[in-house]
Parts: structure tokens; sequence; C-alpha cells
């Protein structure tokens, strides 16, 4: 079946000539569908990795990254992030939040670094890359992400275990004969009924 735009009108003559059948086909047209939040920061995230490998000297294509461009790369971004990050020797190294400023430099908290990794990796196969030679989980960037956060949570004082769910507690459930006897006769209506079968 072959699809007609909107613009096109279609004539099919008879073979006798009675008459002309003039058909507009309105053709289905997808919904646009907007890209989800996640979508739009992993290709903003991509882009930006790619124009940093096309500034690197010399200039690289993804196809040519390895782990340790991977590394500089988050190097790179460390310096943009906002998170202060105390050095050993901050009085307020531990503190989760310190009384005053300190001159500790800003920069990116673990959690968005292993969340920008996770979508970097997802676009390097979206966009061709085999998952045996991704970069992005390489050995010694999974190393890095380790070392980044357990500095981070001892200079911010800040634990990132995982919250374990508490198991849901359970309700007695009333057995089905209990239930049955209980909603049936009221127990005085039934006390009454079997002392009027005595007395007669």
């Amino acid at each position: 079946m072959d699809l007609v735009s909107s613009s096109t009108i279609t004539t099919t003559a008879t073979n006798n000539n009675d008459s002309d059948i003039i058909t507009n086909a309105t053709p289905t047209v997808p919904s646009p569908t907007t890209p989800s939040r996640y979508e739009n920061q992993k290709r903003r995230d991509w882009n930006t990795f790619c124009q940093y490998l096309r500034n690197h000297r010399p200039p690289l294509s993804p196809s040519m990254c390895s782990g340790v461009h991977v590394l500089e790369f988050l190097r790179y971004i460390d310096q943009f992030g906002k998170t202060k990050i105390h050095n050993n020797t901050c009085p307020f190294f531990g503190l989760t939040n310190p009384p005053v400023p300190c001159p500790c430099p800003l920069r990116q908290a673990w959690g968005s670094l292993d969340a920008l990794i996770g979508r970097l990796r997802a676009a390097y196969e979206e966009h061709g890359g085999r998952p045996e030679v991704n970069p992005f989980g390489a050995r010694a960037v999974r190393i890095y992400l380790r070392e980044v956060r357990d500095f981070q949570a001892k200079s911010r004082g800040v634990s990132y275990e995982k919250k374990r769910k508490r198991p849901k507690q359970k309700v007695p459930s009333v057995p089905s004969a209990q239930q049955s006897s209980s909603s049936s006769t009221p127990p005085a209506i039934a006390a009454d009924a079997t002392a009027a079968t005595h007395t007669m």
C-alpha cells in the first residue's frame, strides 16, 4: 500500500470512463515525542565529550578514545564542580556542615560523576561503539570513581552506603470462616434464637 501525502490528489478512472474517483489521502502523522530529561542530558554530555576530544592535542575521535582519555576528561570537568571538597589539612575535614567558609576547592560531586559516566557509556554504544571496548566501562574509570567516592565521603562526612529497604510488615489476615460467621448474625441475636428454641 502506497502512502500518499495530504497535498496529493489521486485521480483514478474506471475502465468504462463512467466516473472519476478522487481520493484525498491524509497520512497519519506520528505525534512528536519529546525526549526525556535523561535523553536530553545524555545528548548534551556526549556533545561536550566530543568537543573535548576535538580540542585534544592531538584531536581524537570517540573510536580512538581509551579509559585514559576518559580519566583526563573527568579531571578536566572537575574544575567546573560546585561541591566543596575539604583537603586533609582543612579544620573542617569530615564535617558535613562547616560553620564558616573555607578556601578548599569546589569539585564535581561523586554522584554527578557516576551519573555522567553512566550516560556517556550508554551514548557511546548508541553511536556505534562496541560494548567490549567501551572506554567508559574501563577498569581504571571504575577504580577512579571508587577513589573519588571514598575520599569525598571522608572529606564531607557523607555516607554513600545504599539504604536497605525495610521489609513490608505483614497484616494478620482473618480466616474466611471467622469472617463469614462474624458477619452473618450478631452474637446477641444468635443467643436469643438459641434460648427461644430451648423454651419451646
